[in-house]
């Protein structure tokens, strides 16, 4: 009954749509957890993300779980997500994501989740990576480990928003460094980001870590444009 009256006063509402949240759900409702524009890539024989990558770097599986619209919902989850402080929006969408994932074979397709890295500066600044919330969830649901101590960004870049594809791929070069290596030794590694656009970010990730001696790698977003 409690419950019930805080909810009155003070209503809980769905971070997608806006709409009050019923008693059972939480930060996202089960119209809207139903309605999430989904890409279902990882059910695609002929990987239609992929070939954004052809020629540029080789990767095992090109994974992304919702279409990024903007003004839509998945805009809305991102925007809780990156700048109000949500966390776990980003874990949520991740247990789901891999929970689908896990079901449909991918149980064994990663030994190790690397989250892209923020720049220490921007990470003391909003107190949180979001891309560390995603890979914590898919953690979860798909029961492998990730870590954030491996791929370090050393260089302090300037936000990618209105650049064109070639600006984002030379504002990328060379800003990713790997520490302790060696647990990457034949590891089937997976880098996932929050938002992939032109796939430079994501690019200059792989670069870096398949220098060393891991097995194969892929790439996995929660939202691709």
């Amino acid at each position: 009954m409690f419950s019930a009256f805080i909810d009155l006063i003070f209503p809980r509402i769905c971070t997608a749509c806006l709409e009050p949240l019923q008693r059972n759900e939480e930060i996202i409702c089960t119209d809207c957890r139903f309605d999430l524009p989904k890409t279902n890539l990882h059910l695609e024989t002929e990987n239609t993300l992929a070939h954004k990558f052809f020629g540029e770097v080789q990767l095992k599986h090109t994974l992304s779980y919702l279409k990024f619209v903007k003004g839509g919902k998945v805009q809305r989850l991102m925007h809780e997500l990156k700048y109000k402080g949500n966390q776990e929006v980003g874990e949520m969408l991740g247990r789901w994501y891999g929970a689908e994932l896990r079901e449909s074979g991918f149980a064994d397709a990663f030994d190790l989740i690397i989250p892209v890295p923020l720049h220490q500066k921007r990470l003391l600044l909003r107190g949180y990576n979001q891309s560390d919330c995603f890979a914590k969830g898919l953690s979860e649901s798909l029961n492998i480990e990730w870590r954030n101590d491996i791929l370090i960004r050393e260089t302090e870049t300037s936000s990618q928003v209105n650049k064109s594809r070639l600006e984002r791929y030379q504002n990328m070069d060379k800003v990713f460094t790997v520490k302790n290596p060696e647990l990457l030794r034949n590891k089937k590694i997976v880098v996932v980001d929050d938002t992939l656009t032109t796939g430079a970010t994501l690019e200059s990730c792989v670069l870096s870590l398949q220098a060393f001696e891991i097995k194969d790698i892929s790439i996995l977003t929660l939202a691709m444009a």
